[in-house]
């Protein structure tokens, strides 16, 4: 499984932003696809997950309310729109894919596949 991410990005606080990540080089389909970031500093940490099958989500409590997660199986491409951006926001946001059935997963080491990240810089 392959996951690209793209470039970088510079928002404002208040703002918002729809990062894609673009899943291909599947021979069996993932069960979840997922959106983890890390902060200078930080661990990195899980922002949220979907099913496969698009049928349910998963989101951290930290962000619950102001992202979500979707994705359009035509253009096999995964996506993440966070509003009301704020400056703890800024992070290097990674896309990944699990593979283990059963649940979306929130642990990093759970997940298989990875996309090589995107830094999102929130500026006040």
């Amino acid at each position: 499984v392959q996951l690209q991410a793209f470039g970088e990005v510079l928002v404002q606080a208040g703002d918002f932003l729809r990062l894609p990540c673009v899943v291909s080089g599947y021979t069996a389909s993932p069960y979840a696809l997922g959106w983890f970031r890390q902060a200078t500093g930080q661990e990195r940490e899980f922002v949220g997950g979907i099913a496969w099958t698009g049928g349910f989500t998963k989101y951290a409590d930290s962000v619950k309310g102001r992202i979500t997660i979707s994705r359009d199986a035509a253009k096999n491409t995964l996506y993440l729109q966070i509003d009301s951006l704020k400056p703890e926001d800024t992070a290097v946001y990674y896309c990944a894919a699990q593979m283990r059935w059963g649940r979306i997963e929130v642990q990093d080491r759970l997940y298989e596949h990875w996309g090589q990240g995107t830094q999102v810089t929130v500026s006040s």
